[in-house]
Order: structure tokens, then sequence, then C-alpha cells
């Protein structure tokens, strides 16, 4: 009896193997015949960019692809967003899928014949706008994937969400925006979502393959700003002042001692950067205030807590001691949580990486300092959030155009990859659930 069972046992596991095998084959032959479309679809956002919270047109191009694949449609989610959901008709899980939509205030230099012209106006000034980090990448893997999902409707039990987010890069002053706003708008419920994937292209890791990490794979994100204020007087009699941009300088310096000497390194990654400083208008007026601003990166959150912490000692104590004051505000004006990979869900769908990108092409990686609001999704449900190359694998890494630059620039035929992976992610979990 025990060896029958044993035989069935594997017969079973072979046979699921075996369909899993199938499924694959399959949704790796879909994504072969969509990539034109995925590259046409890339190149038509990378062409006609558009800023965070003002993603118009970006939207109804997304809305009516969606609709004309007969998904139940919903837009303006969090302003300009788009939401679709793909229904088996059968009980299932739901699995969601996200990509961003915003573009950023950078003019191109690529030279690309599909490179924007496109002009606008950020925080009042005339601004040229770049998709200059992916995200038109990611729009288009995330519509392959759904019309790969969407012919394979009868293979699928439960419903696959597929959210396209705008504000990823935040809301400008004044407004609200993105995945967090998304969140409190209910996208993840009606249908409850169960699990979420999204994907970043990478300019500077190898076409082919995808990084993944367990637990924190980007860092929180905090901005912060510090007016330090003192008494005005002339330059040449500095004795009658109390300086603020002197106290200012100590309190930037003092503000990299935080990380120097008061965070375990060798446990998690962190950084203290002071980005921006405004201060006097004449070299011989010292002014009554200054004002600089910067962003903290953490990767642990007591970590997090406790550079909050020592950002408010450093500078007010510092102040104080030069008779001046120091008023901290942190965070300034949007914060996102630690990108956090659910190590379960992880290990259950590591599998899937490995055998779409194939053996040698899921590379665990390192956290990294950059931030992504994705994390507001993982906070509400287990999510992965992967890194996808975009690098021709003739070019260095060190000459790699960076992200958010006027040159930034990806290998298209890395998208493939992106949509086989959103595609196969979703087929698995739902096979296993």
């Amino acid at each position: 009896m025990k060896k029958l069972f044993l035989a069935l046992s594997i017969s079973f596991a072979c046979s699921s193997a075996s369909i899993a095998a199938d499924l694959k084959s399959e949704v790796a032959d879909k994504a072969t015949q969509v990539e034109p479309k995925v590259i046409e679809w890339r190149r038509h956002f990378h062409q006609n960019p558009e800023l965070s919270n003002r993603e118009f047109e970006t939207a109804k191009y997304i809305a009516k692809y969606l609709n004309d694949l007969g998904l139940d449609v919903q837009t303006g989610v969090a302003k300009t967003g788009v939401v679709a959901v793909l229904d088996s008709g059968k009980p299932g899980p739901v699995v969601a899928l996200r990509a961003d939509m915003d573009g950023l205030p950078v003019t191109e230099a690529t030279g690309l014949p599909f490179e924007s012209k496109v002009k606008a106006v950020h925080e009042g000034m005339d601004v040229g706008v770049m998709h200059a980090c992916g995200h038109d990448t990611h729009m288009a893997m995330l519509m392959g994937a759904a019309k790969i999902l969407t012919s394979m409707k009868d293979k699928l039990t439960g419903k696959v969400k597929f959210i396209f987010q705008p504000a990823e890069e935040g809301a400008p002053r004044g407004e609200v925006g993105g995945a967090e706003v998304m969140v409190k708008e209910g996208v993840l419920k009606n249908p409850d979502v169960d699990v979420i994937f999204g994907l970043h292209i990478s300019s500077d890791q190898d076409v082919g393959t995808v990084e993944y990490k367990s637990e924190g794979i980007m860092a929180a994100v905090d901005p912060y700003r510090i007016v330090v204020k003192g008494k005005q007087s002339h330059g040449a009699y500095p004795w009658l002042s109390a300086d603020p941009i002197v106290s200012s300088a100590q309190i930037i310096m003092g503000l990299q001692t935080i990380v120097s000497r008061e965070v375990k390194l060798v446990d998690s990654a962190a950084v203290v950067t002071v980005g921006m400083i405004n201060g006097g208008n004449r070299s011989n007026i010292i002014p009554n205030e200054v004002e600089f601003v910067g962003t903290i990166r953490t990767l642990n959150p007591d970590i997090r807590k406790h550079i909050h912490e020592a950002v408010h000692r450093k500078a007010t104590h510092i102040a104080s001691s030069m008779n001046t004051s120091a008023e901290v505000t942190l965070p300034l004006d949007y914060s996102y949580p630690i990108t956090y990979n659910d190590p379960a869900l992880m290990d259950k769908m590591l599998p899937t990486l490995v055998a779409t990108a194939g053996e040698g092409n899921a590379v665990q990686t390192k956290a990294v300092t950059g931030a992504e609001d994705f994390s507001f999704f993982q906070e509400e449900v287990p999510g992965l959030y992967l890194f996808v190359g975009g690098k021709s694998k003739d070019m260095a890494a060190s000459e790699a155009p960076g992200h958010h630059t006027p040159e930034f620039k990806i290998d298209e035929s890395g998208m493939k990859l992106g949509v086989e992976l959103l595609a196969n992610l979703t087929i698995d979990y739902i096979k296993m659930n």
C-alpha cells in the first residue's frame, strides 16, 4: 500500500511538473509573440512622458488597451491610476501585479529616435520630462503580461489585478499621490489581494537576468528639513551675530557622525545626506537664518527610528551650543517604508525565477539604498519586488547610464524576461494555492 501511495505521489508530482513546464513553455511562446508590441508600447510611453499625478494621457492609453482585452477597468484611482481585474470565473487567490507610470523632470540626452521632447512645469520651473528610471518599460511589461494572462484565462483560477500606479517618484509639492494613496483608496480590496509582485528594470544589470533578495531589498526614505535661526549682523562684526551659517556647517558635519559612529553598519547600511542649503544674500551680511534639506535612507526599522532621534538631537544641541536654534521637520513631505520581500513568499517563488530566467540567471543581490513606494503595498499584503536586467551584455556595468540621468537608456530585449516573470509568478502562485 505504501509503495502504491509513493508511486501515485511521484506520478502526481511528475504530472504537476509537466503541466507547469507546459504552461511556462506557452508563456515563453506568447512572450515572444507579444515582444514587438511591448517594445512599441514602451517607445510610445518614452516619447510621451508625464510627470507625477499628471499621467492623464498615459492613463487613457493604458485604460483603452485593458478595455480592449475585455477586462473590468477602473480609472481615476489615486488621481490618474488605472486598475483592471481579470476574473477567471473560478474560486482561487487574487494576485496583484504593479507597474509605475510617471516620468521625471529630466531633459533627455540619449539621441534615441524616440527621444522625449516633452516640456512641462515642475515646482514653478520649465523642465524637460523623461522616463529616466524605466517606468515606460514597467508599463509595457505589465501590458504584455496582461495580454498573456488574459489569453490563458481558461487555465487560471481566482483573479488577477493589474495596477498601474501614478506618482511613484513623489507627488508635486502640496499634493498626495502614489502607492500610499492607492492603498488608502482600497486598491488591495474588492477583491482582496493575497499577494503582489512588482519589477524594476536595471540599466547596469545584464539582460536575461533577475535579481532578488529576501527581506529588505530597498531602503526606507525620509526627507527632512532643518531651519537654523540666529541673529543677523554685519559680516565685519561677527561677534555681534549668532551665526546660523557656521552653526549649520557644524550641524551638517555632526549629522555625518550619526551613521559613522552610532549605527552598527555591519548589520545594516544607512545614509544621512544633505542635498540642498540656502542662506544669506550678500558677502558682508551674516543672515538671520539658514535652511537645509536632505534625505535619510535605512534598511532596518530600529536603525530608522534611531537616526530620526539622532537628527533631532544633533541639530538642536549643536545649534544651542552656538547660541542659535534649530527647527527639524522629519519627515518633510513624504516617507516610504522599507521595500520588504516576504521571506516565506521569496522561498516559495524562487523556483519560478530560476525556471523562467534559466539556471544561473536568477541572482541573489544585496540591498540598495534607493527607495520604492511599492513598500506601501507590502505593508498590507506579502509581496516581492525584483530587478530585471536592462543592460546589453557587451557593455560594462561601469559604462551603463545611471537611473535619473539625461543619458539613461536600456536594452529593450530585457523586457521579454520581465513579461514572462510577471506571467509565471502569477500562474505558479495560483497553482500552488
